[in-house]
C-alpha cells in the first residue's frame, strides 16, 4: 500500500485504486498498532477517489523527528575519510564503518522539511554542497519499521571536512532535508535488489547520475532502528535516514535551480530543486 499526504488530505492507494482517509492525522496513523489492517478497512468502507496530481502531494511527515545515519556504504566511509583527512578526522570514519555501535544524527523537525517537487536550499556560507539520496524508514512508536520513503540528505561536505564536530551544521538547516513522494506501508524489508538512484540536472541536461543497490549497505535497518530507540521516545513516530552510498565526486558541487531526482524501486521519485 502507499499512502500520500496531499493538500486535501491523506489518501492510500492500493493496486490502481485510490481513497481518501477522513477523519485520521499521519501522526494517528503512525501510532496504530494495526495500520495495514486498519487502511483496508478504510478502503473497504470509502468510495474510490483518483489518483492525487502530484501539485498536490506534501512532504509525508506530520510531527514526526528526522534522524540519520551515517557511514552505512563504503562510498560514503571512502569519502568522508577523503574529505576531513586534512582536519584529522579521517580515522574516525573508518572506525565508525567497523564499529558495532552506528552513527545516528538528528536532521529535521517538520518544518524544516521540503516535499515533492519543492526546493532545497544549500548553505549560504558552504561551498561544497551535495544530495544523498536515501531509502528512510517510517518507524512507529514501539520503534517497528512500518513503511519506507524517500529521503534527501543535504550536506555541506566543506564544512563536515573542516572538523567532525561540525556535522550538525553541515546537515542541519533549513531545508536540508527533503521526504517523498509517499509513503510504501510495509513492514517486510525492501528487497536486497532494490536500487536507489541519484539524477541531478543542470539546465536541463544530466551532470550527474549514479545508481546502487541497497544489498551494498553495510547496516541492516531494523539494527538502526533499535539502536535509535535506545533511551528514547517518539511518541507520534519518527523517521530514519539509512545512508547513501552515492556521493557525486569531490569536483562536484550544488548549483541553485539544479534540479535533483532520487529513486528508489518500489516507492517512486523525489524531485526537488536548488533555491
Amino acid at each position: 500500500m502507499i499512502l500520500y499526504r496531499t493538500t486535501t488530505g491523506l489518501i492510500v492507494k492500493e493496486g490502481r485504486s485510490c481513497y481518501r482517509l477522513e477523519d485520521t492525522s499521519l501522526d494517528a496513523l503512525i501510532a496504530r498498532k494495526d495500520l495495514p489492517g486498519y487502511l483496508r478497512a478504510a478502503m473497504v468502507g470509502n468510495a474510490a477517489c483518483p489518483q492525487p496530481e502530484p501539485a498536490t502531494l506534501l512532504a509525508p511527515i506530520e510531527n514526526q523527528e528526522v534522524w540519520a545515519s551515517g557511514v552505512t556504504y563504503y562510498r560514503s566511509r571512502s569519502a568522508r575519510i577523503e574529505e576531513s583527512k586534512d582536519a584529522g578526522g579521517g580515522d574516525f570514519y573508518d572506525r565508525v564503518y567497523s564499529a558495532e555501535r552506528p552513527e545516528l544524527f538528528f536532521k529535521a523537525v517538520a518544518h524544516k522539511v521540503a516535499g515533492p517537487a519543492s526546493a532545497v536550499r544549500i548553505r549560504s556560507d558552504a561551498k561544497w554542497s551535495v544530495p544523498e539520496p536515501e531509502l528512510t524508514l517510517l518507524i512507529n512508536p514501539a520503534g517497528e519499521i512500518i513503511g519506507y520513503t524517500i529521503g534527501n540528505d543535504m550536506s555541506s561536505r566543506d564544512i563536515e571536512g573542516a572538523n567532525p564536530l561540525y556535522l550538525p551544521q553541515a546537515k542541519v538547516y533549513d531545508r536540508s532535508c527533503a521526504l517523498g513522494p509517499c509513503i510504501l506501508i510495509q513492514k517486510e524489508p525492501m528487497p536486497a535488489a532494490t536500487q536507489i538512484s541519484l539524477e541531478i540536472l543542470r539546465a536541463g541536461k544530466a551532470e550527474f547520475a549514479a545508481t546502487i543497490q541497497l544489498s551494498e549497505m553495510k547496516r541492516d535497518p531494523q539494527v538502526l532502528a533499535d539502536y535509535l530507540f535506545r533511551d528514547q521516545s517518539f511518541p507520534v513516530g519518527c523517521f530514519l535516514l539509512t545512508g547513501t552510498g552515492i556521493i557525486p565526486p569531490d569536483a562536484f558541487t550544488l548549483h541553485s535551480q539544479d534540479e535533483i531526482r532520487i529513486s528508489i524501486s518500489g516507492i517512486g521519485t523525489l524531485t526537488n530543486f536548488v533555491a
